[in-house]
């Protein structure tokens, strides 16, 4: 009887766990990211060194599953909302910092631009809910 009552309240769980990995992990709910440079508003010429700031968290390599930590994803001219339950993408618009990189130099066209980073676990998922820095804007001469 005892051992029933084990095997069924195991396999009602396991859905469960399966989908709070599948959401990634949470972050402490007193971490921040943000840019360091540039900031909100910056014209640039040309290329430019991007700066990561991230507090109460520590940066990471993509696969190092360390608690209260992550690598950095930027996210640049994103408008639609980040996936839970998908890794984040990796093209032309959001370039992935795997190597715990907390800098890069970044090359746009000339124009305005949209920038903003998003910490991901050690799978590439979004933590949950999502640890995103505000969005900025710059334009490039």
């Amino acid at each position: 009887m005892k051992i029933a009552r084990l095997v069924v309240l195991s396999v009602a769980l396991a859905p469960l766990s399966c989908a709070a990995q599948a959401q990634g992990k949470s972050a402490p709910t007193d971490a921040v990211l943000y840019f360091v440079w540039p900031q909100d508003g910056t014209t640039i010429k040309g290329g430019f060194w991007c700066r990561f700031g991230l507090r109460n968290m520590g940066v990471t390599h993509a696969g190092d599953d360390f608690q209260n930590s992550g690598h950095h994803h930027l996210l640049i001219d994103v408008d639609e909302p980040l996936d839970l339950n998908e890794p984040i993408a990796q093209d032309k618009n959001h370039l992935h910092f795997g190597a715990g990189q907390t800098e890069a130099r970044i090359e746009l066209p000339s124009g305005k631009h949209t920038l903003q980073l998003v910490l991901g676990d050690a799978k590439h998922y979004p933590f949950n809910p999502p640890l995103v820095s505000p969005k900025i804007t710059i334009r490039i001469k």
